[in-house]
């Protein structure tokens, strides 16, 4: 069968995030392929591109918890949205089943576990890309934020229930448990998932035990638009660039003890909670603040390296692979997913734990970063999909799924 139409639903319809990104550029890739492109979401803004492109929004602006001027209604339409679960079946039905898929990019900004039953038991043949691990994981990230280390804890367990793991207090980690609990229940996930698409290896190893047998799973790699420039020469720089969210869980001062113990430059292109503690340790270092993907490759351009630091299982690390398609070696740690890329001391540096970060640093001198540089340019094609090449995979897979 061949897919005519595909519907998006996702959180966002902006380039906010990398499931926003992802979101953006595979909507106007399968555009340019015939695929007629709904994207529906429930945050306010609508990347302008999107609707240039020919894609169709429909966007209930207003309806995420976090735009609910009450508090309270706000966490409870994070349970359960009930109007955005009633809106995208509405829209499924005015769709052929036999040449539409419903695709869901994630649920827990907007969406709510009100998406499961839409796609467990709605008219669409459904698909559901994992960006994280919100279906098993009450926190999505399988990370002990106060301990600031990697959870193992069995998701729901009496030590999970006990254990407080938030990123922000206790309250929050029972909203969060209150969400799953909803999620697994009335929600059917992921135990009603019958076609689920996962971003790495790693993430696939992860999540598998927590998706049901019959669960079909397929892989598509995030695309990864990294355009047809020339090397970034990473020998001629002398700063080490750190792209992301400014805190805990994403390593931003580990890497700046790092930085200063190896005696190197620093720039954080993001923001965030950290970026206080980090102006306090590094005065002479840059901090951007937010900033959108033409700056971010404007910076790339200035590193030596790209280092990817996140403490918690990352399942893809979009900027560290645009990072190598441009010839900038990228420093991570094992367990990342943008380690899969490295060929170590090739292209990058994988270092073991945390505490091998600044001898990672130490080893990116002008020689080493120039043939690693070389190394990551040649080897660009590589690197997770083209847009095009992304959407092809996509439809194939929506292909596969109307069978």
């Amino acid at each position: 069968m061949t897919v005519n139409t595909v519907i998006i639903a996702s959180d966002t319809a902006e380039l906010n995030g990398g499931i926003g990104k992802v979101v953006v550029t595979s909507a106007i890739a399968l555009v340019a392929f015939g695929v007629e492109v709904v994207v529906f979401c429930p945050l306010a803004g609508v990347e302008p591109a999107l609707e240039k492109a020919g894609v169709t929004v429909a966007n209930l602006e207003g309806q995420a918890p976090s735009e609910d001027p009450n508090r309270i209604r706000g966490m409870a339409r994070g349970i359960w949205n009930g109007r955005a679960a009633r809106a995208l079946r509405a829209l499924c039905s005015n769709y052929d089943p036999a040449t539409t898929v419903l695709h869901c990019h994630g649920f827990s900004k907007g969406l709510s576990p009100a998406i499961g039953p839409v796609l467990v038991d709605g008219p669409l043949r459904h698909l559901y890309t994992m960006h994280e691990y919100f279906v098993a994981c009450p926190n999505g990230a399988f990370f002990d934020f106060p301990r600031a280390e990697i959870c193992t804890r069995k998701p729901m367990g009496l030590s999970c229930l006990t254990t407080q793991c938030d990123s922000r207090h206790a309250v929050h980690k029972m909203w969060r448990v209150a969400r799953q609990a909803a999620l697994r229940g009335p929600g059917k996930m992921p135990r009603g998932l019958r076609d689920v698409a996962y971003i790495s290896d790693m993430q696939r190893g992860i999540m598998a035990p927590h998706l049901r047998d019959g669960t079909r799973l397929h892989h598509v790699a995030n695309p990864v638009d990294i355009g047809e420039g020339p090397r970034v020469v990473a020998e001629e720089n002398d700063l080490f660039v750190f792209v992301g969210r400014l805190e805990p869980d994403k390593g931003a001062l580990d890497f700046a003890k790092a930085t200063k113990e190896a005696g190197v430059r620093a720039a954080f292109v993001g923001s965030g909670s950290q970026d206080e503690d980090i102006r306090a340790l590094l005065p002479d270092a840059e901090i951007t603040g937010w900033v959108g993907p033409d700056d971010v490759a404007i910076w790339l351009g200035r590193a030596r390296a790209l280092v990817f630091p996140s403490l918690w299982q990352e399942t893809f690390g979009l900027v560290a692979y645009e990072a190598l398609g441009r010839g900038v070696p990228v420093i991570t740690g094992a367990w990342n997913a943008a380690s899969e890329a490295i060929t170590q001391g090739e292209n990058g540096i994988i270092y073991p734990n945390a505490n091998g970060l600044t001898d990672a640093i130490k080893q990116m001198d002008a020689s080493a970063a120039g043939a690693m540089s070389r190394a990551a340019y040649d080897r660009k094609a590589t690197y997770g999909l083209t847009p095009g090449a992304h959407a092809e995979r996509l439809i194939a897979v929506y292909s596969d799924i109307l069978q």
